[in-house]
């Protein structure tokens, strides 16, 4: 069994989908491992340390991934990379199917097998699989220190000689892994750190966490969260009443991080061009739902907008990939543990069991077709 690990084209991609250490378990596997040269070096990984855990180097991506059995990677085969790739490969990566009907159909119909590791069903088993929680978690940390880098002032209250500076106010909308992490980051900092969401669940989260957690809940807040723990769409009556509870609250904070994202649907908006107004000049707004349209009006995807009375509006895009090696290093460990299910250990060959529910909820395209039923009308 060969497997190739391609350095990422798209050149705002530093993560990369396999370090040393998920190298050194993939050759203890039985597989041969080829890494596309550089692959790792915007991940703090040099070539040198791929070779020392047992992977042979590939001077491109054709070298690297011809004769691949399985093909490793961050972001989704782009079309030249497709045309790389073996008839009946496997590729797995953060597939990104919502939307990119063409792309699924594409891969569908060089013959490749692929599987999105962000539809890994939230189980007990997939969960050191889980790929959008690992990569979450290091975006919310980042998200409060790219929010403290542009505030300006300090984020613990200080008692000096000089007089007193007051802590930081933070506002986290959106309690998922992201929103968590923000939270106990801002905490961590030194910050008074209040949030909301529309799940229920999450008071009690935000609550031992130390922040306050701030919402209407009414009849219907008690009811917004889908079984698969997911935030539901909310009705235009409640969410006028959050926004006017948001708003008031908006209006005295100093750093706002937005994290709501709804699975295959644009990130609904949060934060309007009025909230942002009332905001002191100075304030900063971080969303982390930029890049599917963003959570706050005025947001721009890669850009830091500054408002015409100085509230600034932060919208880099891939976050988590802002902590490349530590990103890297989760999303291999994610990726090598849902291989591992895929391989026999006996024939040290590809076996991919079509009846295991992980296969199921994850494979796009097989033999020619897309077969996941989410998008097997886009096809």
């Amino acid at each position: 069994m060969r497997i190739a690990v391609l350095t990422e084209s798209d050149p705002a991609e530093p993560r990369v989908a396999a370090v040393p250490e998920t190298i050194k378990k993939f050759v203890g596997l039985g597989a041969g491992v080829t890494v596309q040269s550089g692959a790792g070096l915007k991940a703090g990984v040099p070539d040198a340390d791929y070779e020392a855990a047992g992977a042979t180097l590939a001077g491109s991506a054709a070298e690297a991934a011809g004769d691949a059995d399985l093909v490793l990677k961050v972001r989704r085969p782009t079309a030249d990379e497709i045309g790389l790739l073996k008839r009946g490969a496997t590729v797995v990566a953060i597939m990104d199917p919502y939307g990119n009907q063409e792309a699924l159909g594409a891969l569908a119909q060089a013959g490749i097998d692929t599987f999105a590791m962000e539809l890994m069903p939230r189980i007990t088993r997939a969960q050191v699989m889980d790929v959008l929680s690992s990569q979450a978690n290091l975006a919310g940390y980042r998200a409060v220190v790219d929010g403290a880098a542009e505030y300006g002032r300090a984020m613990p209250m200080m008692m000096t000689a000089a007089g007193t500076v007051p802590a930081a106010r933070v506002f986290v909308m959106g309690v998922g892994v992201a929103g968590l992490q923000a939270i106990a980051t801002a905490r961590r900092m030194g910050a008074v750190v209040t949030a909301t969401d529309v799940r229920p669940a999450t008071k009690e989260q935000v609550e031992s966490l130390g922040a306050k957690f701030v919402a209407v809940e009414d009849d219907e807040f008690k009811q917004a969260e889908t079984s698969g723990g997911y935030a539901k769409e909310m009705s235009a009556e409640y969410k006028k009443k959050q926004a006017d509870l948001v708003a008031a609250h908006i209006a005295k904070q100093d750093i706002v991080i937005t994290t709501a994202l709804i699975p295959g649907r644009p990130a609904p908006q949060l934060v309007s061009q009025a909230m942002v107004a009332s905001m002191k000049p100075g304030s900063v707004l971080i969303d982390l739902a930029v890049e599917r349209g963003g959570n706050v009006e005025g947001a721009k995807a890669g850009e830091i907008v500054t408002t015409d009375h100085g509230v600034k509006i932060v919208g880099h895009l891939n976050v988590a990939g802002r902590l490349a090696a530590t990103a890297s290093s989760l999303y291999a460990r994610n990726l090598y543990a849902f291989v591992e299910t895929l391989i026999d250990k006996e024939t040290k060959s590809l076996a991919v069991k079509r009846d295991d529910e992980l296969v199921k909820a994850t494979n796009l395209t097989h033999g020619g077709a897309v077969v996941h039923p989410a998008f097997q009308t886009q096809s």
